[in-house]
């Protein structure tokens, strides 16, 4: 079976982008979410990549 990458339905607080990667690489989602706030206020880079993966990333089935 091929793992993919969706946007997570369960483990959501926004769109669900931060839950899905958690869930495909099987890490704490708290853990990524941290990652994603340092990312954004370190550079200002991670609301742009929030918005890009929640454009292309489907939703889980």
């Amino acid at each position: 079976m091929e793992k993919r990458l969706y946007r997570s339905r369960t483990n959501r607080s926004l769109a669900g982008v931060c839950g899905g990667i958690a869930e495909y690489f099987d890490w704490d989602p708290t853990l990524v979410r941290v990652a994603w706030i340092m990312l954004t206020l370190l550079g200002g880079s991670g609301i742009l990549l929030y918005l890009i993966f929640w454009l292309v990333m489907p939703e889980a089935p």
